[in-house]
């Protein structure tokens, strides 16, 4: 992708990676993703803001040499993962009379990441600013969002906030701004679901201190520019409230038909009673996808076969990674099937003990489920519904 002007001498310059399908080794990327990096032209200063996956830095130079950049003054780094720094290297090699910005978290670890010489480094405070002539960046400290050492920086004359991950989206796309692409804020959910959904309560705050700016642009370091900031925050706000929505999220695995059968007919009993049920089969179920559906849930429920008396290991993989993600969920229930023996509700119970969610009876049946059983799992549909019914008349009257 070339480089691309958004305001004038401000560039984008950054890579998209049209054909990345998996990030971290762990997060389907159906759409690929970019890696934005950002310069911005002072009347004496010029200064780099990020680099790009270490894969992509060819197309970064070949951006800086189609905007003539001889020299670059400073080199920000928001963050240390090395998706926006793993470059960095490379690009003080290639400007030896740059300084690279970074916050004293980021300066420890940047230098076992990179290797850096510390010389180079030149090190800031929170809301310190850098003035380029004409430009103005001001850097705001953004701890776990989603590292302990990003930062933002906010362009005082142009209104612009360079938010790195923060309001992301893994999003290959030739458009240089989200409004002209239609899946840009379900893509920044399902973002902020695999990624920033954990710090929650510190993204609150973050958001909080961004009240206090004068925001009408928003270029984060994956996906396109938000020249609609509002509808962003909007968003943002949305997913990080404590408020759920009348649905549940209901995870399952069938080894002999008996488990399938259990997550099937308490599907139905919910979609009666008009709750939203988006179920996953664990054999072929994308982590995205399931993590996207966490955000608004009212209720999880995890269905499993006893295998050697525990969780099937796809179960076992999937709830580890829900207790990671935090989402706001407010009830969590098991169900399942079992021939010889289990353990299956202590187990999946202990892996999601950071959730802080109350815990529905459980309902293991042995074998395939029964007349009775039926009964039962219809009695567990009710209590959904009533405790969905319960919590929502509270958020009615507090409102």
């Amino acid at each position: 992708m070339p480089a691309r002007i958004i305001k004038e001498n401000i560039y984008a310059v950054g890579a998209v990676d049209w054909d990345r399908t998996l990030f971290d080794a762990l997060i389907p990327l159906p759409h690929g993703t970019s890696y934005n990096a950002y310069l911005v032209k002072g009347a004496e200063k010029i200064a780099l803001l990020d680099t790009v996956e270490p894969a992509k830095l060819k197309v970064l130079q070949e951006n800086l040499a189609q905007l003539n950049i001889k020299s670059i003054d400073y080199v920000i780094s928001h963050h240390a993962e090395q998706d926006h720094s793993g470059s960095i290297p490379a690009i003080l090699q290639q400007f030896p009379a740059a300084r690279l910005i970074a916050n004293k978290k980021g300066q420890d670890m940047l230098l076992p990441l990179l290797k850096l010489p510390p010389e180079r480094i030149q090190l800031i405070e929170d809301r310190q600013t850098l003035p380029l002539g004409g430009k103005t960046l001001q850097f705001i400290f953004a701890p776990w969002v989603h590292w302990p050492e990003t930062m933002f920086s906010y362009l005082m004359e142009n209104k612009i906030l360079f938010s790195c991950d923060l309001f992301g989206s893994h999003l290959a796309s030739s458009e240089l701004f989200a409004s002209g692409n239609e899946n840009t804020i379900l893509e920044m959910k399902r973002y902020y679901a695999e990624i920033m959904m954990p710090f929650a309560s510190r993204i609150s705050k973050h958001l909080e201190i961004l009240t206090a700016f004068d925001i009408q642009m928003i270029a984060p370091s994956h996906g396109p520019i938000h020249d609609e900031p509002a509808r962003v925050f909007s968003a943002y706000r949305d997913w990080i409230s404590s408020e759920v929505k009348n649905e549940v999220v209901l995870l399952y695995i069938s080894m002999h038909g008996s488990t399938e059968n259990i997550a099937n007919y308490l599907a139905d009993c919910l979609i009666q009673k008009n709750i939203k049920v988006k179920p996953f089969n664990l054999i072929s179920a994308s982590l995205g996808e399931i993590a996207l559906a966490l955000v608004d849930a009212a209720t999880i429920i995890i269905a499993s076969p006893a295998v050697l008396m525990g969780p099937h290991p796809n179960v076992v993989y999937a709830t580890y990674l829900i207790n990671a993600l935090k989402p706001k969920t407010k009830y969590a229930g098991i169900l399942g099937s079992f021939g010889w023996g289990n353990k299956v509700v202590d187990q999946i119970s202990n892996l999601l003990q950071d959730l802080g969610v109350e815990f529905l009876p459980p309902l293991l049946i042995k074998g395939h489920p029964r007349e009775q059983d039926y009964s039962e799992i219809q009695r567990f549909a009710n209590l959904i519904d009533d405790k969905h019914q319960s919590l929502f008349n509270q958020m009615a009257i507090t409102h």
